[in-house]
């Protein structure tokens, strides 16, 4: 291999690298936002104190 070829392979993997970095942190907060619109959508469910007294089972 010539130096222009290993010059070329180098930056490429680097690309690559800096890509991968970003989609990780795009991946992480898309994460962090569903989480935290879980954590909402679980704090507008109402509490109720006869939780596992009654089950409605539909078959």
């Amino acid at each position: 291999m010539d130096t222009m070829s290993i010059a070329a392979m180098s930056s490429s993997y680097a690309q690559n690298q800096v890509q991968l970095q970003a989609s990780v942190s795009v991946a992480k907060k898309a994460m962090n936002f569903q989480e935290a619109q879980a954590a909402q959508l679980l704090e507008m469910l109402p509490q109720t104190n006869s939780f596992g007294h009654q089950l409605d089972v539909y078959v």
